[in-house]
């Protein structure tokens, strides 16, 4: 099922929440962006390398570099050994790991704040001196591949969705899914990771965003030490890759083995970034919320709990994307239901928010609930530092964080309305259909294993031994 909209959380509060912590920023001559929070609560620091460049930058042939070059960083460069970096990090007690998405590729550490100093080091050597080697780039791309099929391939609902993104659009690079392609996967030379590293990886295409128990000033002189002596790149900014104009609704069935149907259906929307009218992108949030906010929001109210029509129902949406997306919904039918059924009650909830205004203590609900989300998500140094570096990667500017719930709050019923009447149309629609074909399970030999026993070894080998 679509990952649920982290705009709603716990509890309700009363609207209105304080400015969030200043943010020290500072750029170093080489075009490196430092962006620095103190957080005094306890004696730990999140450091995170932010890249501008993620499966969206990526062009047909290429899909699923920015993720394996992900991977081939913890590789190793001439001073610091294949697997010497991870080390280090936890024999400091800390943690780190790297994602990667559309717009970005982040790499961060966890650690006692006197060890900051460390994970700079570490950082910078490998920004400019990675080395890439063929072999390991081999075992890489195999691990990344068996990534694939475990969460897409061997998951018929994954593997809707990825063939749903790839109808809904055309032209757009965000069709692709961060994993890549299977068969660019298996064609991808290390020169096309030599030459994704050199033209991305540089201290002028990055942003170094560190949260917690420091001094931002000692910061500084830190990352002046350690990365003010590399040199920056040449950065080009990709070509714009604009999505045609969908000009009717398009339709796609997915015919695999499964337990269950699925249905998702998504329409094209703006994001923050590309709204013509900014306030649309702030009611699109709202929207998901008063759809999917919860067990008290309209799909699991009416359509799980109410009707059963349902056995689950989302919605979702991208506020913070580097490019236009989809406002998506969701489900799985109950017992006794078709997909039909689903999405004609999906549709009829959309002409609900087309027709009749949200009600206030409805509105009300939902915005306190956004209002709760932001409090619990600054109890987490590693949080802050995850929502200061997506705002400043995908170009919106770090001082968005204060402007959210702000927005948020100053939605009213009628935008609400208009922009369902504006965006949620046929002609931007696009549908897909899960239909389940039988799971069939080879027979054992005679004298072997039972069905379950053998189908349940194979699974374990395929998935443990990776």
């Amino acid at each position: 099922m679509l990952a649920r909209i982290t705009l709603l959380a716990l509890g309700l509060l009363p609207v209105g929440l304080a400015a969030a912590p200043k943010v020290h920023e500072f750029t170093l001559d080489n075009g490196l962006h430092l962006l620095v929070q103190e957080d005094h609560r306890a004696p730990v620091v999140v450091s995170q390398v932010w890249y501008k460049v993620g499966s969206s930058y990526e062009h047909d042939g290429i899909t699923g570099a920015s993720h394996v070059l992900e991977h081939m960083m913890f590789k190793g460069t001439e001073k610091v050994p294949a697997g010497e970096f991870s080390r280090r990090i936890a024999e400091l007690g800390g943690r780190e790991n790297a994602f990667t998405s559309r717009d970005y590729t982040a790499y961060f550490q966890t650690l006692e704040r006197s060890r900051l100093e460390t994970a700079f080091e570490l950082e910078a050597d490998r920004m400019r001196g990675l080395v890439l080697d063929p072999e390991e780039l081999a075992k890489e791309v195999r691990v990344v591949m068996e990534e694939r099929r475990l969460r897409t391939e061997d998951s018929p609902t994954a593997l809707t969705y990825e063939r749903f993104n790839a109808t809904a659009f055309l032209t757009s690079p965000i069709r692709n899914p961060v994993i890549g392609w299977m068969d660019d996967l298996q064609s991808l030379r290390i020169e096309d990771l030599q030459a994704w590293y050199r033209q991305w990886y540089a201290p002028n295409n990055a942003t170094l965003v560190v949260v917690g128990d420091i001094d931002p000033e000692a910061v500084h002189a830190l990352a002046q030490k350690y990365f003010g002596p590399l040199n920056p790149g040449i950065i080009v900014p990709p070509k714009p890759r604009t999505e045609i104009t969908q000009q009717g609704t398009r339709r796609l069935t997915v015919r695999l083995p499964a337990e269950l149907p699925y249905l998702v259906m998504g329409y094209k929307v703006p994001v923050l970034g590309s709204a013509d009218e900014t306030d649309d992108a702030y009611a699109l949030e709202v929207l998901a919320g008063i759809l999917d906010g919860g067990n008290s929001a309209r799909l699991a109210r009416e359509l799980v709990r109410g009707s059963a029509i349902a056995a689950s129902a989302g919605a979702g949406y991208s506020l913070h994307g580097r490019l236009p997306g989809l406002f998506l919904l969701d489900g799985t039918p109950a017992d006794g239901h078709d997909v039909g059924v689903l999405e004609q009650a999906l549709r009829d909830q959309v002409r609900r928010l087309q027709e009749e205004p949200v009600a206030a203590d409805e509105l009300a609900r939902i915005k306190a609930q956004v209002v709760a989300g932001k409090v619990y998500e600054r109890d987490s140094v590693f949080y802050q530092a995850m929502q200061i570096g997506t705002l400043e990667t995908v170009g919106l500017g770090w001082e968005q964080l204060d402007a959210y719930v702000e927005r948020v709050n100053a939605v009213t019923p009628e935008q609400l309305q208009q922009a369902a009447r504006k965006y949620f149309v046929d002609d931007t629609l696009t549908v897909a259909v899960l239909e389940p074909l039988p799971i069939v399970t080879e027979a054992p030999e005679e004298g072997g294993q039972s069905d379950s026993a053998a189908a349940g070894e194979a699974n374990g080998e395929s998935r443990d031994v990776q």
